[in-house]
């Protein structure tokens, strides 16, 4: 078969044409039902395939995540205990209006006992923070070194929270040697607001 006898193949006669012919033609149909299948359905559902397959990596991750957290729970709820537990014990150490007095009393008697002399000693304005207030006492006491540590160490033993900020140390007189150290700082203790206060 050459191409002379493809030119005089009659369209209208399939029937009759040599059968190399009509299977290359079989397999060209094929092809295009194939390939027009492919891009009017396969790739439409080849494309929600993908997109739900990622779906679920996504679900699959998130389900892991959670059940990560689900299986720690009980971990979760105990630690959740503990912090309520020591979130209770701090707001306990920090004193009520009432006892803001007592407290100033003995941060007063704490550095008496360790040996200084105050020179000031002079509770200043109540800052108000988020669910207690701040109440800063500025003081001036005068001694040896060891004596400042031993306040120190008195303030930190105190039953409630007491702080020391802005701590300058220098020299007393300088005239005398064996003159005291003079520290200047300020003292901060901290008081609970009640719920009437804190709106």
């Amino acid at each position: 078969m050459n191409l002379q006898d493809l030119n005089e193949l009659d369209l209208s006669n399939i029937g009759i044409w040599p059968a190399p012919v009509k299977a290359v033609v079989v397999v060209l149909v094929s092809l295009i039902v194939i390939a027009a299948g492919y891009y009017l359905d396969i790739e439409d559902r080849l494309a929600g395939l993908e997109s739900v397959q990622k779906k679920e990596s996504e679900l699959r991750s998130t389900f892991e995540t959670k059940q990560a957290k689900a299986s720690n729970l009980e971990a979760y709820r105990k630690q959740l205990e503990e912090m309520k537990q020591s979130f209770g014990t701090m707001l306990r150490q920090l004193p009520d209006k009432t006892e803001v007095a007592e407290l100033l009393v003995d941060v007063s008697q704490t550095g008496l006992a360790s040996g200084l002399e105050f020179e000031l000693f002079k509770p200043q304005d109540e800052v108000p923070r988020e669910f207690y207030a701040e109440l800063p006492i500025r003081i001036v006491v005068t001694g040896q070194y060891h004596e400042f540590g031993s306040f120190i160490s008195g303030l930190a033993a105190l039953p409630r929270i007491v702080t020391i900020h802005d701590v300058k140390i220098n020299r007393g007189n300088a005239k005398e040697e064996s003159s005291n150290l003079l520290l200047e700082a300020t003292a901060k203790t901290y008081r609970y607001l009640d719920e009437e206060e804190g709106e």
